[in-house]
């Protein structure tokens, strides 16, 4: 006697035929190796087909009264739930047409009446080994892309982490905190979301952009890490030769990130990066063209940098520094609108205007903690 595995019997398979004598055939061929499931009609099929467990494989009569196999297969194909699951039509009938169209709508095989037991179970188990082979390299599919997904998730967060760590290298320096970071992507993200409203700024203001420069904007000030501290943290005002030598800061972290990615073949994964150097580079510019180290005016900077312009000055009149005490936020409001159209971007102050109370609620969210 043939032994049978204990798997076999976990296997189902939906017996299609409105015949009992077939049927009865097919279940004593059937029953000491697979769990077996009869309908009687094309209805019932298709009713049991959505049962769970659903079934492994179908064997379908072609000729039925009222709904034929070819109907049936047909609607079995359009049910995402039993779409994938491997038909095999029982037939009388032996023109290569009928044969083409079963194939055309989906069906794995046929198998002729007069059914012969040995044909019938090698058709069978041919059809069970090659679902199951689907069936691992979609599950396997399904995992990897899982797990891609995953792995890029954590890729991303440690790649945001270690982006905030260096900039935090240059904020500590300058006496400023974490916070001055998160508050200013914050807004860098608010102002872009704004703007991205506009016709005019929809097309270069894309979500995945948007987040480009969100990633970005910690770098802003990654140049002071090249400024002596007696100028980076200088109390009072600044005398000619220092402030020079203070405005470099902008062009040093612009050249610093340029010098880690130039060697890299694939720079269009690095496009947050190219962003960074813009904005370390152009954000102190002015709309007027009155600002360092291009003296660069209006459209002509960069939009990342007109964005962190602004970002920037609201959270340094708003925080203590070394030089002054923080402004309240309706002050550093007033000075924002007074540099509208000189300092910056007149739309980018619209943004910040409308957009107020969420600037607010961040600069409360990550205010810095009064030192002991």
């Amino acid at each position: 006697m043939t032994s049978v595995s204990q798997s076999s019997f976990q296997t189902t398979i939906l017996v299609v035929d409105d015949i009992p004598e077939n049927i009865t055939v097919l279940g004593e061929l059937l029953k000491p190796v697979y769990t077996v499931r009869v309908s009687t009609n094309g209805r019932r099929a298709l009713e049991s087909a959505i049962v769970h467990p659903l079934p492994d494989l179908i064997l379908l009569d072609v000729m039925m009264p009222e709904m034929d196999g070819y109907e049936v297969l047909s609607r079995l194909r359009d049910i995402p739930e039993t779409r994938d699951i491997p038909v095999i039509f029982i037939t009388a009938l032996d023109g290569v047409e009928d044969e083409s169209l079963g194939f055309d709508l989906g069906a794995a095989d046929y198998i002729t009446k007069p059914l012969r037991p040995a044909i019938v179970m090698a058709r069978i188990k041919a059809q069970l080994e090659l679902k199951q082979a689907r069936d691992r390299l979609r599950d396997q599919n399904a995992w990897l892309e899982t797990e891609v997904a995953r792995r890029m998730r954590q890729n991303q967060r440690i790649q945001d982490a270690s982006m905030r760590a260096l900039a935090s290298l240059a904020e500590t320096r300058d006496n400023e905190t974490g916070n001055h970071i998160l508050r200013t992507q914050g807004y860098v993200n608010v102002l872009a979301k704004e703007l991205a409203k506009k016709p005019h700024h929809a097309a270069a203001l894309t979500p995945a952009i948007i987040d480009s420069y969100t990633k970005a904007a910690p770098l802003h000030d990654i140049g002071k890490v090249g400024i002596p501290d007696e100028i980076l943290n200088k109390p009072g005002k600044f005398e000619p030769e220092e402030w020079a030598i203070m405005q470099t800061h902008a062009r040093i972290g612009s050249d610093a990130i340029w010098r880690a990615i130039q060697n890299e073949e694939d720079q269009s994964e690095l496009d947050f990066l190219h962003i960074a150097m813009e904005i370390s580079h152009y954000h102190h510019e002015k709309w007027d063209g009155s600002g360092y180290p291009e003296g660069l005016k209006g459209k002509s900077i960069p939009l990342s940098a007109r964005l962190m312009a602004l970002a920037d000055v609201f959270d340094a009149l708003i925080s203590k520094r070394v030089y002054k005490s923080a402004f309240p936020v309706d002050n550093a409001v007033e000075i924002i609108i007074e540099g509208k159209g000189k300092h910056f971007d007149p739309e980018i102050v619209e943004a910040f205007l409308s957009r107020l109370d969420e600037f607010r609620s961040i600069a409360a969210r990550y205010r810095d903690q009064e030192k002991a």
